[in-house]
């Protein structure tokens, strides 16, 4: 699966406490700029509000999966975050969202980042995934569900 190649247990956060759709993007722009120095907090949350500002990144069942294209960005990046309370994220659906997965992927990586957006979608999806993904009692569960 495509998804254990972005995604790393570090990565994989549980009970994050998100207020609003825009905390939890400033929180990702943080959380991947310290993770990975040469991307730029302040840039990387502005490319992440322009991409939601094409359309919502919310696809509903509770799921959102805010992406975008950094040009700092080394190699396409994951990060999954399972909320302690579900947010209003502008879903499609208009249901809050408690599942996040951030993709961050280099300019010009246009047909892997549609091959991995592919394959997220595929695992959100699934009723089972989700189910697991919600009574997983740790992130370690978290993580090996999402990268298995």
């Amino acid at each position: 699966m495509i998804i254990h190649r972005i995604l790393t247990p570090e990565r994989t956060l549980d009970g994050v406490h998100g207020v609003s759709k825009k905390k939890i993007l400033e929180f990702i722009a943080e959380r991947i700029s310290s993770d990975v120095p040469e991307i730029n907090t302040n840039e990387l949350f502005e490319a992440l509000v322009a991409r939601e500002r094409l359309g919502t990144t919310g696809l509903g069942e509770g799921v959102a999966i805010p992406h975008c294209r950094c040009k700092a960005c080394p190699a396409p990046i994951g990060l999954f975050i399972r909320l302690a309370e579900p947010v209003d994220f502008d879903s499609v659906d208009r249901k809050p969202v408690d599942l996040i997965f951030a993709l961050i992927v280099p300019e010009g990586e246009n047909q892997e980042h549609l091959e991995i957006l592919r394959a997220l979608a595929e695992r959100f999806h699934s009723a089972l995934t989700l189910q697991k993904i919600r009574s997983a009692t740790n992130t370690t569960m978290l993580y090996r569900t999402m990268s298995e």
